[in-house]
């Protein structure tokens, strides 16, 4: 008998969707005539605890402590605790969807018992006296309006949870610390040997219940973030304690990642197998060990407990093709309760968090896999391969079926321009109408041709790696591409009327606070130009399976001695020669860029973010213009 299978969400994820991993593996073991089912509690877990009955169970935990001294946060929500109770179930059910009509008392900021989140309303100003966010909802934006304060009324309480009842506690992870590349399983085992906090409790209730209307012989516990790891290996403890009979998996992103070496019995007193890179194999494979029909020497790419120690196990058989994993299914998730939030106020940046996009990719793995800083020898970035585009668009119309969305994010590390050119043909030649946005290079192959093909097919946003605007950098992370190729593509693509979103990176190898100052001058230039609209800083990190990782000299680095690893590995601390505090400037460009999406500073000297002295930007002001080949003006500026 085929063992009931359950794939399994963990907090924390995103709000507004499900994580895909789990509609992957549940759509491809159904295709395989096995009865598999698959559960949410991340987003689970967010609506118990901040819904009437969650705020009663938070006020109960804080008056539970006696003598605990209570921050301003705190003392706010025990003061304005009955319009909490009266207010929370309606902001969220508006968030979700269900009473649009919550609106305009929502808007009009007298429904919402509003706390120190709502501080950053006070930086918008109109010197005139009008409506300070007019720029950007507009004389009729109450919809947006109000979702974006309903946003900040949940980040207040969730602000409370984590002061007053679990500090370890965010909406998009939860506990990250304790499983960041932790060498060992120390922090992880002292933590869940810990008393359970509110949080935890929920947790474990809401587990219980889903092992109560599923039944399963396995769990798959599927982890695609640091931020998740706590939260999988709590849930795997409520199911040994309440069916110590049922198997349990863990596999994900993270997993695939930072637990490639992992020697630590331990974990497995938690989960039964843990297993690497692409789900479908492993998990075909030791169904059938399950089922009596494969000895144990014949799993594939699986860590398990022998004689009390790890031991990895790979049979050496090839991945299920990219074509034949089958279409992804949400059956069996509640779409209908995802929360479009709405943090930033900036168009593109919005796009991740307020509104649910049926998640797909267009090929497996990376074409390019080269950048120096990316885990490229990796399975999910290695190993590419790409589908037909006849195949990828009956994919989508499956989708549509079932789901009724024609919203679609495609999660690729980077889309193929000849796949999406394949794919917009196919799409027009069915006449089949969607919105789609994605990740991509910003390549020569993007001509304003193949971008307005792309419009034309329901391309709303695209997002890529500009990564440190600087030549000298982007040839030694092997980009590929240039700032001046970088800029003709991005405004490609804003032509057609398609949003732009860069990734940014600062403190690479060699990168010095010139480097720094010439590529966020390269950047407010871009901006500037209307080619960007949207982008976010990120801190390099050197990685164990990335190019800079396995060979740093040649990017003029040291890596520091590692401790004994029993757990994670991924970040690799090292030294680099310049000396530059990577973390005083990084306050800066993200303060730039703040700015920046918001149409502000544009015309500033980037020297005035920085709060030391810094050089002065050796870029010309009108680089980007003369790149482009024409005068953009004052071109997405207010």
């Amino acid at each position: 008998m085929t063992p009931r299978v359950l794939a399994v969400i963990p907090p924390m994820t995103q709000l507004n969707v499900p994580y895909p991993s789990t509609a992957y593996l549940t759509g491809f073991l159904r295709s395989r005539g096995i009865d598999a089912a698959q559960e949410d509690l991340a987003l689970a877990l967010v609506l118990k605890l901040f819904s009437a009955d969650g705020l009663r169970a938070m006020r109960a935990a804080i008056e539970a402590i006696p003598g605990k001294r209570r921050g301003r946060r705190t003392k706010a929500f025990l003061r304005e605790f009955h319009r909490h109770l009266a207010s929370v179930d309606a902001a969220v059910a508006f968030l979700q969807g269900r009473d649009p009509s919550m609106a305009h008392r929502i808007a009009g900021r007298h429904f919402l018992p509003e706390g120190a989140r709502f501080e950053s309303l006070d930086v918008y100003y109109d010197p005139d006296g009008g409506d300070p966010l007019a720029w950007a909802f507009g004389a009729l934006g109450t919809h947006d309006r109000a979702r974006h304060f309903a946003t900040l009324y949940l980040n207040d309480l969730a602000d409370v949870l984590r002061e007053a009842v679990d500090e370890r506690f965010e909406f998009v992870r939860y506990a990250e610390s304790l499983a960041l590349s932790q060498p060992t399983f120390a922090p992880l085992a002292e933590a869940l040997a810990a008393p359970e906090t509110l949080v935890d409790a929920t947790l474990r209730e809401l587990t219980v219940a889903a092992l109560d209307r599923h039944a399963p012989d396995v769990v798959l516990v599927s982890v695609p973030f640091p931020g998740s790891v706590y939260g999988a290996f709590r849930i795997a403890r409520a199911i040994k304690a309440a069916r110590p009979d049922v198997v349990t998996v863990l596999g994900g992103g993270y997993v695939n990642t930072e637990l490639r070496e992992l020697a630590e019995p331990r974990v497995f007193d938690f989960f039964d197998y843990v297993t690497l890179d692409d789900g479908e194999r492993p998990v075909l494979a030791l169904l059938e060990h399950l089922r009596g029909e494969r000895p144990v020497d014949r799993l594939a790419r699986t860590f398990l407990r022998e004689a009390g120690v790890a031991r990895y196990i790979d049979c050496g058989e090839p991945d299920i093709p990219f074509a034949e994993v089958g279409t992804p299914t949400w059956d069996g998730l509640p779409l209908d309760r995802y929360l479009g939030v709405l943090d930033m106020l900036n168009p593109m940046h919005r796009l991740w968090s307020d509104a649910r996009w049926n998640k797909l990719t267009v090929a497996h793995g990376c074409y390019w896999k080269k950048c120096s800083f990316c885990d490229v020898s990796l399975d999910y970035i290695a190993r590419y391969e790409a589908a037909s585009a006849e195949l990828l668009v009956d994919r989508i119309e499956a989708v549509i079926a079932e789901t009724g969305q024609t919203g679609f994010h495609f999660v690729d590390e980077a889309a193929p321009p000849k796949a999406l050119k394949a794919m917009a043909e196919e799409l027009q030649r069915r006449n089949r109408a969607i919105s789609w946005w994605g990740n991509i290079r910003f390549e020569k192959s993007f001509t304003p041709e193949l971008c307005q093909q792309l419009a034309d097919s329901g391309c709303i946003a695209v997002s890529g790696g500009l990564e440190v605007a600087s030549d000298r950098l982007l040839k030694l992370m092997n980009k590929g591409v240039s700032v001046e190729q970088v800029a003709r593509v991005t405004h490609a693509f804003t032509e057609a009327g398609i949003l732009v979103h860069a990734y940014l990176m600062y403190g690479f190898p060699t990168q010095t606070a010139q480097d720094t100052v010439d590529a966020l001058e390269y950047v407010r230039q871009l901006f500037a130009a209307g080619c960007i609209q949207s982008g976010f800083f990120h801190r390099f990190a050197c990685t164990a399976h990335s190019p800079v990782g396995l060979d740093p000299a040649h990017y003029g680095i040291t890596l520091k001695p590692l401790p004994a690893i029993t757990f994670a590995k991924n970040d690799v601390p090292f030294t680099d020669p310049t000396g530059v505090d990577h973390d005083a400037l990084g306050v800066a460009l993200n303060k730039a860029l703040y700015n920046y999406m918001h149409g502000l500073g544009l015309d500033d000297d980037v020297r005035g973010w920085f709060e030391d002295r810094v050089p002065r930007a050796r870029v010309p002001r009108d680089f980007i213009e003369r790149a482009l080949g024409q005068r953009v003006g004052g071109a997405g500026r207010r």
